[in-house]
């Protein structure tokens, strides 16, 4: 295992990290994650048993990434964002048993202190806003914001707003990339160069 772990972090023992990961201070992860290569955890992140990280993943700080919990390549987690993994937690009912799968796809952006309620399916590239709480899947490209989070616009693979409405048919270049990306209903979709 080629990692940077820092000396106050516990990576136990059958724990799998790809080469180049960086874990830093104070940063549990269980023993059976399963981690790709060049991943960051900042400090007091903790990973869970039933957690697959993709590689290039980067998960801020007080982050915890709990069973049930996939996330793809190029994912980043914002500080203090928030993942579930019980609908209706009791602390005297167990309920191990009725976790809810939670799929974060390649490229999705999960801002700081956001909350992602278990279920859910964060589509590619999309980006949820700071404070935002995702209820329901989110679309690849698409912007949400807010307390249920809702859908305001898209974003292209870059992180730039894309001048397109919510829904319709329309297209548009990242300002960034120059990239084009085309609207047709309530979808998304990168153009073939």
């Amino acid at each position: 295992m080629n990692a940077q772990i820092h000396p106050t972090a516990i990576v136990d023992e059958g724990a799998v990290l790809g080469r180049d990961c960086r874990v830093w201070h104070f940063v549990h992860i269980s023993a059976g994650a399963r981690i790709g290569e060049r991943c960051s955890f900042g400090q007091n992140v903790f990973v869970g048993n039933d957690v697959l990280i993709g590689s290039n993943v980067k998960i801020q700080n007080n982050v915890s990434v709990y069973d049930a919990v996939t996330l793809e390549d190029d994912v980043f987690c914002g500080p203090s964002m928030v993942f579930t993994n019980v609908f209706n937690p009791r602390s005297a009912v167990v309920r191990k048993a009725e976790y809810r799968r939670t799929l974060v796809r390649q490229g999705a952006t999960l801002g700081a202190n956001c909350t992602v309620v278990c279920g859910v399916t964060i589509g590619s590239h999309a980006f949820v806003g700071a404070g935002a709480v995702v209820t329901h899947d989110v679309p690849d490209f698409a912007l949400v914001v807010g307390v249920p989070a809702r859908h305001v616009g898209w974003m292209s693979r870059f992180g730039e707003r894309l001048p397109l409405p919510v829904t319709g048919s329309a297209t548009a270049k990242c300002p960034h990339s120059g990239e084009t990306y085309a609207l047709d209903g309530d979808r998304v979709t990168l153009l073939p160069e």
